[in-house]
């Protein structure tokens, strides 16, 4: 039950929005009156705009504008994924959809204004600034936006049974938000100095990706069906003072950071819904984290041929964390049958330093080659302690870990354009890296381990690519590039072995992978007449995945996993008639991922994410004062598999129309007024119906120029 003060703020909430769309109401009505008298005023003095002006806007060009809307969402199926996807609420909404204001103060200063305000999408956004030429500026933004989630869980289709998230059919909303000061110092022959302070936050809910276990089936499958939902809370405040200056051919830069952040989430799952035993899990993670860095820049020209480029990075970071993980209604004295733990507390330190030289070289006018190298140093440590929730008595677990690395890349661009109508290109990128892992202990209380472990590293990328202009109407681009990252470990491993007599534990036993990726695409645009344009795209990629375990396991190497992909693209746009322009554009996706484990289980299948979408757009202006917008989209992706009975499919199985359109009428060169409507379609075979919606979206807006 929502309490008294709750319910008072959203029944306050609620008349605070219709006064909004009442006001907005109102100031639609009077602008269009207002706008038809101006229009017959001027049409009386004969200074009605030409139809030439009424097209463009009018004879004048305002700076200024603010524009109001108002609209509804109306759903029907399930509101929470047709909120998710159009985001939006079900429901009226409305309020400042834009505002643009400029003006000077004096001869020398500008101000300018710029705001949103959509009551009931919580989306709002204002910008501030005041700018003195010679001297400098000062900024202040805030912008805020929700985003909204379905938070319902899976489908079994054999019992045909289906998991919402209880308690509403509303999707779940996290804000999202930046609140930022700047200030700026922009004097002549003087540095440039710039401070500026933001603060970021999250806040509200959202589905997790991890479901629940339930039994199906009378009770005798389990699968990981039930919903589970991530309560966001978190805040970063971030202050930055950067100082540039030019000393004679070279320009220089120094900047400082320093940004604390806090971080308290948690994640709520209820297992077994329904049963005895039912429990819940309530997982919460806490961070708090200050981090400081300062970062240096140069950019210089040697000469007219020879341009020099440098960048150096220090940054140090300590954190604190604490968290639990509570199955059901926690009690010291009882033993849980799940790993849980509380009273996490631990740490962590991290410092890292990266230096960039860049040098570009022209010995020509139409040849250009850059070196450059980049080396990246980390070093860090982290400790923890919990007390677990397992075990006669109660186990504990403290761990501890810290490790280094170093990187260096090392890359070449190489572009001509000697050759007429044609542009070359060739990129050559190394990386070699090393570092060492070395930890004790672990969180799952009952079998602790001490590693060390050492990495090396070893990437490779070459790409090549061409631009060719055959004619006027033609263009052809053609590129591709491979790329090679080798991954080889070396464990020491020790665990006392009357907890555990394998020598080697995952991740340990992995000795060796390598990634590899070929890739190919072209581009064809061809203008077979001076309205129509033409674009074809297509990519090819294929990679694997090859794997080696330690030789104690008795296993020798794999290729673990295949990825094969084709994008195939092609888009028209014509404009027949100055009046009138169409567009359409149709893509087709085809990637598979084989893995050795689904010919072993149909609990776990070849991944699939093959679609297609089709859009189509045309504009149609019906007199000198009115514009038709018409739009239309389509997609669909057949990749689901039902493997209930092993295990929990994944595959999507969706298809979803949107048609939209719009009307915009000019009312005079001041006032535009416009209507727009939308219908949207989906339907999910992977929640057998559950997840399908409809909706209708209705918009308007009145924009007022000046």
């Amino acid at each position: 039950m929502k309490s008294r003060s709750k319910k008072n703020s959203i029944r306050w909430k609620r008349r605070a929005s219709l006064l909004g769309h009442c006001l907005i109401g109102a100031a639609l009505v009077a602008g269009l009156v207002g706008a038809r008298a101006a229009d017959d005023k001027k049409e009386a003095k004969g200074e009605a705009p030409s139809p030439e002006e009424m097209f463009e806007g009018g004879s004048e060009a305002y700076e200024n504008w603010v524009e109001f809307s108002a609209g509804g969402l109306f759903t029907s199926g399930n509101n929470a994924q047709a909120e998710s996807l159009q985001g939006m609420r079900e429901g009226a909404f409305g309020g400042i959809e834009d505002l643009h204001y400029q003006g000077k103060i004096n001869k020398e200063t500008t101000l300018s204004l710029d705001g949103r305000a959509l009551f009931d999408l919580e989306d709002y956004a204002l910008g501030l600034e005041v700018r003195r030429e010679k001297l400098g500026y000062l900024r202040f933004d805030y912008d805020q936006f929700r985003t909204w989630y379905n938070g319902n869980g899976g489908y079994y289709r054999p019992g045909d049974i289906w998991y919402p998230l209880p308690g509403s059919d509303e999707a779940l909303g996290l804000d999202r938000g930046t609140i930022s000061f700047e200030a700026g110092l922009t004097l002549e022959n003087a540095p440039e100095v710039t401070f500026k302070y933001t603060r970021r936050f999250r806040d509200g809910q959202k589905g997790s990706t991890a479901w629940a276990p339930v039994r199906a089936d009378l009770f005798s499958l389990t699968r990981g069906l039930y919903p589970s939902v991530y309560n966001i809370d978190e805040t970063v405040d971030v202050f930055e003072l950067d100082v540039k200056h030019q000393i004679k051919q070279t320009d220089v830069g120094l900047g400082l950071r320093y940004e604390t952040g806090e971080i308290a989430n948690t994640r709520s799952m209820t297992e077994f819904f329904g049963e005895p035993q039912q429990r819940s899990i309530n997982n919460r993670e806490g961070s708090e984290y200050d981090l400081f860095s300062v970062h240096a820049f140069s950019e210089t020209w040697i000469k007219p041929t020879l341009f020099f480029s440098s960048g150096f990075l220090f940054s140090t970071l300590d954190s604190d964390t604490s968290g639990s993980r509570i199955y059901g209604d926690f009690d010291p004295n009882v033993v849980t049958s799940g790993l849980g733990y509380t009273n996490l507390v631990g740490g962590g330190q991290d410092q890292e330093y990266v230096l960039n030289m860049n040098l570009m070289f022209l010995p020509r006018k139409d040849l250009s080659i850059v070196p450059s190298i980049r080396v990246q140093k980390k070093d860090w440590d982290a400790d923890s302690f919990a007390s677990g929730t397992t075990g006669t008595p109660l186990l504990s677990a403290a761990s501890s870990a810290d490790g280094d690395s170093l990187d260096v890349t090392e890359r070449l661009d190489v572009n001509y354009t000697g050759l007429t109508n044609w542009v070359l290109y060739a990129r050559g990128e190394w990386t070699e890296g090393a570092g060492n892992l070395r930890e004790n202990g672990g969180l799952e209380q009952i079998a602790p381990v001490t590693r060390n472990s050492d990495d090396e590293r070893l990437f490779q990328k070459y790409a090549i690519g061409a631009r060719w202009y055959p004619s006027r109407k033609v263009t052809i681009d053609v590129g591709g590039y491979y790329k090679f990252n080798q991954y080889d470990y070396d464990h020491n491993v020790n665990v006392d072995s009357t907890i555990n007599s394998s020598a080697n534990r995952y991740p340990a036993y992995l000795v060796m992978q390598d990634f590899e990726t070929y890739d190919g695409n072209l581009r064809l645009t061809l203008r077979p007449h001076t309205k129509v344009t033409l674009v074809t795209r297509y990519e090819y990629q294929v990679s694997t995945v090859t794997t080696g375990p330690d030789p104690v396991s008795g296993l020798s190497s794999t290729e673990s996993s295949d990825l094969t992909s084709h994008i195939l693209g092609q888009s028209i746009s014509w404009i027949p008639w100055s009046r009138l322009y169409l567009q359409a554009g149709i893509n087709y996706v085809f990637s598979e991922t084989e893995t050795p484990a689904s010919a072993l289980t149909q609990a776990i299948l070849d991944s699939q994410n093959n679609y297609w979408t089709l859009n189509f757009n045309t504009g149609f202006v019906l007199d000198d004062r009115t514009d038709l917008n018409l739009g239309y989209f389509y997609y669909r992706a057949d990749d689901y598999e039902d493997n209930s009975a092993a295990g929990v499919p994944l595959g999507s199985g969706a298809e979803e129309h949107g048609i939209t359109a719009m009307v915009t009428r000019r009312l005079s060169d001041h006032i535009r007024v416009s209507l727009k409507y939308g219908y949207f379609r989906y339907e999910d075979k992977l929640y057998g119906g559950n997840n399908d919606s409809e909706a209708h979206l209705v918009y308007a807006t009145m924009q007022y120029r000046f």
